[in-house]
């Protein structure tokens, strides 16, 4: 399967209206002397999204998972495409939208705009495991149902648009 981003770039920052979204907002940290965000840092801000995400959007509990459940949510594959600079200071809009549930793992994209503007598009695929064991595990049943509620109220059909 090829998780190549496309040469056009994310959609217009309308066509994410009605996905869960968190405002981030760029700090000195994250940025080079340049106040430019240095771009290993994005994914860091991006997995930060997706922590909110799970509360906000899903309604699960993210440290939950690995606390108490013993569950771990790491990433298989991350890839970015940044279509502009971040800037120190940047109120910038990302979405979250899931692209593919599998029997272990879930393909989140990400786009983020600075008003209207794209600044990058993202691929994030998680895959669930246990902390005990250390091998991949299937989604836990509430996992699997949020995000398939989640995926189904999505704007747009899942694959049209920000990756595939």
């Amino acid at each position: 399967m090829s998780t190549a981003l496309p040469r056009s770039g994310p959609p217009a920052r309308a066509a994410q209206a009605g996905l869960f979204h968190a405002l981030v907002r760029v700090r000195f940290s994250h940025c080079d002397p340049a106040g430019i965000v240095y771009f290993p840092r994005w994914f860091d801000l991006m997995n930060g999204v997706v922590e909110d995400g799970f509360g906000e959007a899903l309604g699960l509990d993210y440290r939950g998972f690995h606390q108490a459940r013993g569950i771990g949510l790491g990433y298989a594959h991350a890839e970015a495409d940044y279509v502009s600079p971040g800037f120190w200071d940047d109120r910038l809009h990302v979405f979250v939208r899931i692209e593919r549930i599998g029997g272990g793992s879930l393909a989140l994209a990400l786009t983020a705009y600075r008003g209207e503007a794209p600044v990058f598009a993202a691929c994030l695929v998680i895959v669930t495991t246990s902390l005990e064991t250390r091998c991949a595990i299937p989604l836990p049943d509430d996992l699997r149902a949020t995000a398939e509620r989640y995926r189904a109220a999505q704007p747009h059909p899942p694959g049209t648009g920000d990756l595939r």
